[in-house]
């Protein structure tokens, strides 16, 4: 079983891939290891070595450290009630979040303003 710790890294590393528009391929090439191991690291299946958590951070264009950020709140969040389950913890984290938000950034800003105002509509309707 994943250690949360690296579940934790792991989820950070996505995250900071996604960010960055990188696939798993580009950062392995970069890092110079199988993307096959990116996604073990990702997944936390794969403990990542603090080498390779340098290499990857350079990849990444961020400090180590920024993959145990959030650390602390992730594990609280671990024991939550089910309300709070309605929100990803770490949102940005979600892969489906994080598309929308590039979605919504590359719609014409007087559009997007429109759109937010439907979603504030409707989250209150819900």
């Amino acid at each position: 079983m994943a250690h949360p710790v690296d579940v934790h890294v792991g989820k950070r590393v996505r995250h900071r891939r996604w960010l960055v528009g990188m696939t798993q391929q580009q950062l392995a090439e970069k890092v110079g290891i199988k993307f096959q191991q990116i996604q073990k690291y990702e997944t936390g299946a794969n403990r990542v070595s603090a080498s390779r958590l340098w290499d990857i951070s350079d990849a990444l264009d961020v400090p180590v450290a920024f993959f145990f950020e959030g650390i602390e709140e992730s594990q609280q969040a671990q024991t939550a009630t089910p309300a709070a389950e309605a929100i990803p913890a770490d949102l940005l984290g979600d892969k489906e979040a994080l598309d929308l938000i590039r979605s919504y950034y590359s719609i014409p800003e007087n559009q997007r303003r429109r759109l937010f105002e439907l979603a504030r509509v409707l989250s209150d309707v819900a």
